[in-house]
This record gives C-alpha cells, structure tokens and sequence, in this order.
C-alpha cells in the first residue's frame, strides 16, 4: 500500500503558504527532484508544519514515467467557454503548500524552502491563505460542505493501487479573485441562488430553486449516474480591498477536475456557472503529487 503525503488530509491547519516555481534554464530536473525529495525530510517540517509538494505532469513524467498515470497533463492552453469567457493557463514546474497552525512557522519553513530551491528554481508566485470564520469563504458561504469524509477521502483523492503513480494525487491550482462589492450588493436569496445553497447552514437548495447555472449544479459531475467526487482544500487569501478562494482540488484522475471546470465555464452546454460573474480565475495549473514511496526513490540523505 503506497503512503501518500501526509499534509493532503492534515484538516485543520489555519495557516498556509501556497508556492509556485520555475525551474531555472541549463537546471537539471532530475536534481530538482532529488533536491525537493530531501526537503521533505522531517528536518524541513518541525513545529507542526505540514509540507505537500507536486510537480508539472510533464516534468515528473520525464522523470518518472512509470509512477505518473498516462492521462495526465498540464494545463497547457487557456480554457475557453461560452461567450468569450476562458479561465488562464499559468502552468509552473513545482509547487510547495506550506500549512501549519500559526502562520510565524509557516513563514519560517516557506522562507527556508525558498532559499534551499533557488539554485534550481525560480519563485513565481507565493501567495499567503488563512482560515475564515467557520470554514467559510470570504463571500460568507461555507467552503467544502460537498467534501467526503477523512475516511472517504482517500478513494476519491488518490490513484488506486495497482496503477502508474498509485498514492499520488492529481491536483488542480486556481487562484480566484473576488468582485466582493458586486456580490455583497446582491440580496442574500440571490447570493444562495448563485451558489445553491443557503447562506446561513449551507443547505442545498431544491434544483428547481437553485437553478441550472448555480455553482452546486455547475459542479456536479455524474459518470453513469453516479457523482464523481474531489477533494477540496481551499482557503480564503487577500487583503481587505483585494482577496478571493485559493482552489487546491486533489482528485484520483485529471478528468473529474477538468469536466468541472469546463461545466463552469459553459463549455459543454452553454450554461457557465453563476459564480464566476462574481470571482475571476486569475491562476490555473495542475500537478502531480507523488506518493511518499515515489519521492524517497530521490531522496539525497544528508551522508550523501
């Protein structure tokens, strides 16, 4: 049974660094591999901080080609929908996710990842999330009501066994700014409409009330009539006049976070989520998050 990274279902953390890099030109991708496999020895995460790392699909295939499944890709192309409306294609080589119960040791791990990878890596964007009252997010619906269980999690999340990347996770990277004047003017029933759910408990609201546009019908995804699950570690980032939802989406295959983007932007049957006349996707990536088996296959020990 293949262990995955531990940090994926670590709920609770309050406090998160997100880091995007670039490999720097003539830089080896084998030793950058090899250089973030040593980081996540216990020596990089003390203090209660959980480190979660993943890698452009392409990247790590041409690494690895036997643990990544066959399917997956980066994000390569702007996505486009209805009416001229795209989500961004902004794929990097890595990205860090830094999570820990106060954000003064969160700094100290993101600042000292940062330094250990800039022979090899370039920072191309960092951005600082934190929890929101009761799980919310910061248009004050509650984040994740959908999410499965801890102990369903894993089935949804990870590639099962028996397959190339098994315990790894394919991950799905947006970062959504808000237009918060736009939506806190509308009336809270035609907020709840715009996400289907109520605002107060996050129930979900009839289909006939919600309507087919809403952000709840958007994202349901059926595989012959039976709903297809992600995994959800979202967080609120931003300051007071600019913030938004970081999205960190961990599903078992590329194609669930993919068809639910594409239902969003309107690109299957014309209808795009109501939601993103209210938030504007600004990132996309995705990446490969290989199990902890997979990364110690590079891991340099410090003897070495």
């Amino acid at each position: 049974m293949h262990v995955p990274q531990s940090g994926i279902f670590a709920l609770g953390t309050s406090s998160h660094s997100y880091l995007e890099f670039d490999l720097n030109k003539d830089a080896d991708p084998l030793n950058l591999v090899q250089l973030v496999a040593s980081l996540q020895e216990p020596r990089m995460t003390t203090g209660g901080v959980n480190l979660v790392v993943g890698f452009r699909p392409s990247l790590w295939r041409k690494i690895a080609p036997e643990l990544i499944p066959e399917d997956v890709k980066d994000f390569e192309q702007p996505l486009e929908g209805v009416d001229g409306y795209s989500m961004p294609a902004t794929q990097h080589d890595l990205w860090f996710w830094v999570a820990g119960s106060a954000y003064n040791v969160v700094f100290d791990v993101t600042k000292a990842a940062i330094t250990a990878l800039a022979p090899l890596a370039t920072l191309a964007s960092e951005v600082a999330g934190w929890s929101y009252k009761e799980s919310r997010d910061l248009t004050g619906f509650i984040d994740g009501t959908e999410n499965p269980s801890l102990a369903e999690a894993p089935e949804v999340t990870l590639v099962p066994e028996g397959l190339p990347g098994a315990g790894g996770s394919v991950l799905l990277v947006q970062q959504w700014t808000h237009q918060a004047a736009a939506f806190e003017a509308l009336p809270v029933e035609a907020q709840e409409k715009v996400i289907g759910r109520t605002k107060l408990n996050s129930t979900e609201l009839a289909e006939e009330v919600r309507g087919p546009a809403s952000h709840v019908s958007r994202n349901v995804i059926e595989v012959d009539g039976v709903e297809q699950h992600i995994f959800r570690r979202n967080s609120p980032y931003g300051t007071a006049t600019e913030h938004g939802t970081m999205f960190i989406g961990f599903s078992c295959e590329q194609s669930r976070l993919a068809r639910m983007l594409s239902r969003m932007a309107g690109a299957e049957d014309g209808i795009r989520d109501a939601l993103t006349f209210y938030t504007t996707a600004v990132t996309g990536a995705y990446y490969f998050v290989p199990s902890v088996e997979a990364l110690n296959q590079f891991a340099i020990s410090e003897e070495e």
